[in-house]
């Protein structure tokens, strides 16, 4: 199928094939949350240590983390719809095997393959929407996708307390992983018929593999001592920061070299002169470095502060999950519209939503905490909504389309790299006022400000990107440089983002 035949494709079609990838990064994403209601669980049946535990959680994001920019630009270069599929299919598979796991060592084994395997993924989604959908349909299709991010990041503790809390502890840990399986084989059968074989840009290009190396190596030591910031004590593990910049900046510099010689870079540089750009991807690095450590927090503090069930933690931040879903299909739909005003807007819901449960915690402590909570954090699934679906179709709107997957996995890269610095400032917050004064509802007050401080950063940006378009707007053409031309790259013509 032609590009200008992809663009003219039934809609049936383009949005079928795109339910195809919202089931892959449903579960994808759902697997970063999900696993931490069933810790208990496999400690009491697989016998788990608290090393093991904590690399059940951590190694995914990590994994997950090193794919996603590699694996954008191979989607780039073969084509997207062969990564989708290679990735799902192993997704698929390990999550198999890590039900089906003996031991500790080899559930660690298979949940390193499953984060890489998902990381493979998650690049080709947002390379495949810029490439199926146009204009305002473009917004409205990241508006959906905002909606699974937000969804499935909320409804992991949900779905594992029900799982657990129906099977048993003994083996309710396994069926964190196989509740994966029907929809990725769903999906994948669905994948092959619906997924459009559009011709890969780059299939002449060479892989930048030497690139690979540097950024992998620097975006492993930048992210290792955040999400082990927990388990290694001591103040050592920092070093490896400065040794990440080190290897950062190499990348940088091989990465320039790469353009200057006419050879393919591993990710074109030339992304960072569109401010959309660089402050979405910014704004989003922040936002997820305060929203994901809430769900950490509060699944720590309502079982282990409150006593709280797995199924009772996850049905608090039920009214979040739901906010969420409708706060991003509304986003989506607005974005065209009002452009970054809505983020800013959707930020200034969440930090007041926090603020919310801050409040509640200090009025409602123990058992009424769920409900004293669930309007702030109504408010605050809605603004959630309104940030990540908005943020991410400002981001990648000027983005060509001969580089979407790679565009696509700068962001989520900077996504789980937040994540994990979040949770290490947070949950040190936590653990540093739980540990000197013993009072969790304290200690949770305390983590929660330090995460809306994070997304007051985020809001700052956004403001900032605000006031900067108002003064000096983003040039029509700011595309071109990229690519061949506007209209070829695949910049939405129907999308002209408000200030």
């Amino acid at each position: 199928m032609s590009t200008e035949q992809a663009r003219t494709a039934p809609d049936e079609r383009r949005w079928k094939a795109l339910g195809v990838c919202l089931a892959a990064g449903f579960i994808s994403l759902l697997d970063t949350s999900i696993v931490n209601v069933a810790l208990p669980s496999l400690e009491h049946g697989l016998g788990a240590s608290d090393a093991v535990q904590s690399w059940v959680v951590s190694g995914y994001a990590l994994t997950f983390g090193l794919a996603l920019v590699p694996a954008g630009r191979l989607g780039d270069m073969r084509g997207r719809r062969q990564a989708f599929l290679i990735g799902l299919a192993l997704f698929t598979v390990a999550s198999l095997a890590c039900g089906l796991a003996a031991t500790p060592s080899w559930l660690v084994l298979f949940r390193l393959i499953q984060g890489t395997a998902a990381g493979l993924v998650a690049p080709q989604t947002s390379g495949l929407i810029q490439q199926m959908f146009q204009g305002a349909e473009r917004a409205k299709a990241f508006g959906v996708l905002g909606t699974v991010i937000g969804v499935s990041t909320a409804a992991g503790p949900l779905v594992g307390g029900l799982l657990i809390d129906a099977v048993g502890t003994d083996d309710g840990w396994r069926w964190v992983f196989f509740v994966n399986l029907p929809i990725g084989v769903a999906a994948f059968i669905a994948g092959l018929r619906l997924l459009p074989r559009l011709p890969a840009a780059g299939r002449h290009e060479e892989f930048d593999l030497f690139g690979v190396l540097l950024l992998g190596s620097g975006v492993f030591a930048l992210m290792l001592p955040l999400v082990q910031e927990q388990q290694w004590t001591g103040r050592e593990k920092w070093a490896l920061l400065p040794v990440a910049l080190v290897l950062l900046g190499a990348f940088w510099a091989w990465e320039k070299r790469q353009a200057a010689l006419g050879r393919a870079p591993l990710v074109d540089l030339a992304l960072f002169s569109l401010r959309s750009f660089t402050l979405g991807a910014l704004i989003s690095l922040a936002y997820f470095a305060g929203f994901t450590t809430v769900f950490f927090l509060y699944a720590l503090y309502l079982q282990n502060g409150l006593g709280y069930s797995a199924l009772a933690s996850g049905l608090t931040v039920l009214p979040f999950a739901v906010a969420s879903a409708i706060g991003a299909a509304v986003g989506g739909r607005l974005v065209v519209r009002f452009g970054r005003k809505l983020v800013v807007i959707g930020l200034g819901g969440v930090a007041l939503g926090l603020l919310g449960v801050v409040a509640a915690v200090e009025l409602a402590p123990g058992p009424n905490l769920g409900w004293a909570s669930a309007l702030p954090l109504l408010v605050g699934g809605i603004g959630s909504g309104m940030t990540v679906s908005p943020n991410t179709t400002l981001t990648l709107t000027r983005v060509p389309v001969n580089r979407a997957g790679a565009a696509g996995g700068v962001l989520q890269t900077g996504q789980r790299v937040g994540s994990a610095a979040g949770i290490a400032v947070v949950g040190s917050v936590y653990f540093a006022h739980l540990a000197n004064h013993g009072s969790t509802d304290t200690a949770m007050q305390y983590g929660l400000l330090s995460s809306v401080g994070i997304i007051l950063v985020a809001l700052a940006l956004a403001v900032a990107d605000l006031r900067d378009r108002e003064v000096r707007p983003e040039p029509e053409t700011a595309g071109e440089p990229l690519g061949r031309g506007r209209e070829e790259d695949g910049a939405p013509e129907g999308v002209r983002p408000g200030p």
